[in-house]
């Protein structure tokens, strides 16, 4: 049995060393990886997408009073983040009541258009009607419906993957835009 553990030692020294030696037929395996040190940041994490340009349209935080993006400015009633900006929505103040496809035209016109749009529907998730939901899929618009403030956050995750991404959001307590007074 000696002799078997003895002949096993350098069997296994040679192997060793082959493996050591440069080869044009070996390649290397998939579990092997490189090791970086990155720099500590905060918490011991490192944000692997830093260092690219933020997205135009980041939300920082939504209230009862509305949508407050990034920079401060505060939109109280319904929008569209589109294409790095923000778009004021005319919508019913009671959602799905007299919504029609005309409330969705801006994705017809826009180039590219979005892969993925998040509808977010106030306070709630509220399911689309099925007309507007084929309206947008005709368009080539895959739709996710989820209450406003999942619906901001989705939307400063993949703006800040680089994704295709817009978001229709309806304020938490619905609200009609004003219109201006005629000067």
């Amino acid at each position: 049995m000696m002799s078997t553990l003895a002949l096993l030692r350098p069997v296994a020294r040679a192997a060793l060393r082959h493996a050591a030696r440069p080869s044009l037929v070996c390649a290397r395996s998939f579990s092997a990886s490189c090791s970086r040190n990155f720099p500590p940041s905060d918490g011991g994490l490192t944000n692997i997408l830093s260092g690219g340009d933020a997205p135009a349209v980041q939300v920082k935080t939504i209230t009862p009073n509305g949508i407050q993006l990034a920079d401060g400015l505060v939109l109280p009633s319904a929008c569209i983040f589109l294409n790095g900006k923000v778009f004021l929505w005319n919508v019913p103040e009671k959602t799905w009541d007299d919504w029609k496809t005309k409330h969705f035209e801006i994705f017809e016109t826009v180039v590219p258009k979005p892969e993925i749009l998040l509808l977010g529907t106030g306070e709630r998730a509220e399911m689309v009607p099925p007309h507007l939901r084929q309206y947008l899929s005709n368009a080539g618009i895959q739709v996710d419906v989820m209450n406003t403030r999942n619906a901001c956050s989705t939307y400063n995750l993949l703006a800040e993957e680089g994704r295709r991404v817009a978001a229709a959001l309806l304020p938490l307590t619905p609200r009609r835009w004003q219109d201006a007074p005629p000067s």
